[in-house]
C-alpha cells in the first residue's frame, strides 16, 4: 500500500535537491557552449590544436561520466589538489557538455551554405566579423533543438554525482529514504520531481524553437 505521507513530509528537502540539480546542470550546460565551441575551433585549426581537440571529445564521448566524476574527485586531492564534491560535480559535466556539444556545433555549422562566407567577405567583413553576425547566430539557431536534447540529458546524467556525496535531488532522496524506510515512495517522488524540471527544460526549448520557427526542424 503506497504511503506518500512520509516522503511529503520531507518535501522541503527534496526540492532543496531539485534546485540544486537543476542549478548544477543549467550552469555546465552555459559554461559549457563557449568551451564545446572553442573544442570546434580547435578541431578545424588543423596541427597539434586539431589532435588535442579530437583526442579530449572522444575521451569524454567514450568514457562514462560516472568514472569521469570519480576520477575528478579523487585525483585531484591525491596531487594535492583539494577539490570539494560540488566542484568535481561541476566540473565533470561541463567537460562532459562541451565534449558532445563541440560535435552538436561541427554538425550545425557543416550544414550552412558556404556561399554565405563568401558573400561576407564580398561585403567587406572580416573573419571574425563573418563568424560573429553571419555564421553563429544562424548555427546556434540550427543547433537548438539538439541542444535542447543535450541540457536534458545533463540534467538526468547529473543524479551520478550523488555518487561523489554532492547533495543533489538524487542524494537527498537516499537520506530521506535511511530516515522514513519508505524507498518506493520516497523515490517515485524523486522520480517525478527530475520529470517536472526536465519538462521545464523541453518546454523552454520548444517555445525557443517556436521563436525562430523551428517546430518543425529535425532532431
Amino acid at each position: 500500500m503506497f504511503d506518500f505521507t512520509s516522503a511529503w513530509q520531507h518535501f522541503d528537502r527534496l526540492a532543496v535537491g531539485a534546485v540544486t540539480t537543476f542549478t548544477l546542470s543549467l550552469t555546465a550546460i552555459l559554461v559549457g557552449c563557449p568551451l564545446g565551441l572553442a573544442l570546434y575551433a580547435a578541431k578545424r585549426a588543423g596541427g597539434l590544436p586539431t589532435r588535442l581537440a579530437a583526442g579530449y571529445i572522444s575521451f569524454f564521448r567514450g568514457t562514462p561520466l560516472l568514472v569521469q566524476l570519480l576520477v575528478l574527485f579523487y585525483v585531484p586531492p591525491a596531487l594535492g589538489i583539494p577539490v570539494s564534491s560540488f566542484a568535481a560535480a561541476f566540473l565533470g559535466l561541463t567537460l562532459n557538455t562541451a565534449a558532445f556539444q563541440a560535435e552538436i556545433y561541427r554538425a550545425g555549422y557543416q550544414s550552412l551554405p558556404k556561399g554565405q562566407t563568401e558573400a561576407a567577405r564580398a561585403l567587406g567583413l572580416s573573419g571574425w566579423q563573418t563568424h560573429r553576425l553571419v555564421l553563429l547566430p544562424q548555427v546556434l539557431r540550427l543547433t537548438l533543438p539538439a541542444l535542447t536534447n543535450e541540457a536534458v540529458d545533463i540534467l538526468k546524467n547529473s543524479a551520478l554525482v550523488s555518487v561523489i556525496a554532492v547533495t543533489d535531488l538524487l542524494r537527498i532522496g537516499q537520506q530521506v529514504t535511511a530516515v522514513t524506510y519508505r524507498p518506493l515512495e520516497v523515490y517515485i517522488t524523486v522520480a517525478i520531481l527530475y520529470f517536472v524540471l526536465t519538462s521545464l527544460i523541453g518546454f523552454a526549448g520548444r517555445l525557443a524553437e517556436q521563436r525562430f520557427g523551428l517546430q518543425d526542424a529535425p532532431r
